[in-house]
């Protein structure tokens, strides 16, 4: 009897520890993630930068919750989100992971475009066709197409832009049949299926979401490797790095860190989980941190009283953290370089 006893109380506390410690629910913590190096990441003509300054991109980490972790989110810097609220319209956490590689990508683009911009350098943009980001259930498309599908050509013909794209699907009748050529995984593939009602617009299509895809051709050559992260907001910081090899210049010690989309004219925009970032960038001894100015409105502030800029936010956990970086407001890549030269 006692040895029934000793099992089952054994059984029990199993039980509660798989249940408290193991069991993921829907739910994710955010925290302060790292503060990655990017100097060994970038290549210019075949070169990484080998001086003494570093540059480094921020991050969050953000990990699925079990009920005894779902508490984290009282602690500093940290908190929650529920899955709905984090994945939106996608299916899972990979789908989510999918679109954030290519906001990833495309930082990547717009970083080589906005340094080549800046240093007065010729690029070119090339239109490689559209990423699929969803595909509706109604689709004929629905079993052969998926999330990160990349379509460069429908029947055989290429465009040189998405607008033509989809002009190209709406001047069809519905139920008539296209192939569509894509890249999944580094294969090719070619799938066939008939155009359906969309009736938001009214007109045939595919009956996809999808989102422009493009890369940017320059000279010298420039490589970024971003390794597993995604999400846009690494843009600033590559860009920096990217016009650093291509001037040569402000080459001092600094350790730099820093956040923010860019666009192609160099504008810096806002990202989230900018407090998280700077306790990242302090915690591997970043002695600046750039974070985006962005432009509240007053439209914004009369729905959202408290809301505030990246850069106030920054400040704000900066002094909360006592933290010895120097926090540097940005809306444009002019605004970093300028900064930078001071230390020549």
């Amino acid at each position: 009897m006692n040895e029934k006893r000793f099992a089952l109380k054994i059984l029990i506390i199993g039980l509660i520890v798989y249940l408290l410690f193991f069991l993921q629910i829907p739910y994710y913590v955010e925290r302060p993630g790292s503060a990655v190096v990017i100097n060994d990441r970038v290549e210019v003509d075949g070169q990484m930068d080998e001086s003494d300054s570093q540059y480094m991109l921020t991050t969050v980490e953000i990990f699925k919750a079990t009920p005894f972790s779902s508490f984290f989110q009282f602690l500093p810097y940290h908190s929650g989100v529920s899955e709905i609220d984090l994945l939106g319209n996608y299916e899972d956490y990979s789908a989510y992971r999918t679109l954030q590689r290519y906001y990833m990508d495309y930082s990547i683009h717009t970083a080589k475009a906005a340094a080549f911009n800046e240093a007065d350098f010729p690029y070119d943009i090339n239109y490689e066709g559209v990423y699929v980001m969803s595909v509706s259930e109604e689709s004929n498309f629905f079993e052969d197409l998926t999330m990160g599908d990349s379509i460069s050509k429908i029947d055989e013909k290429s465009f040189d832009n998405t607008d033509e794209f989809i002009d190209y699907i709406a001047s069809k009748s519905i139920g008539d049949t296209v192939t569509l050529s894509l890249e999944r995984d580094e294969e090719s593939l070619d799938v066939s299926g008939e155009l359906i009602l969309i009736e938001e617009t009214g007109n045939p299509g595919i009956g996809i979401t999808l989102v422009t895809q493009s890369s940017v051709t320059t000279s010298p050559e420039v490589t970024i490797d971003a390794g597993n992260i995604g999400g846009p907001s690494a843009g600033l910081m590559f860009s920096l790095q990217v016009y650093k090899m291509l001037m040569e210049d402000f080459d001092s010690t600094l350790e730099v860190a820093g956040t923010g989309t860019i666009a192609e004219n160099g504008e810096v925009g806002r990202i989230g989980g900018i407090d998280k970032k700077v306790v990242a960038a302090d915690r591997e001894g970043a002695s600046v941190f750039f974070a985006p100015d962005d432009v509240i409105s007053s439209q914004a502030l009369e729905e959202n009283p408290d809301l505030k800029s990246n850069y106030e936010i920054a400040t704000e956990t900066a002094e909360a953290i006592n933290s010895d970086m120097q926090i540097v407001p940005v809306q444009h890549i002019k605004d970093a370089i300028d900064y930078l030269n001071t230390f020549d």
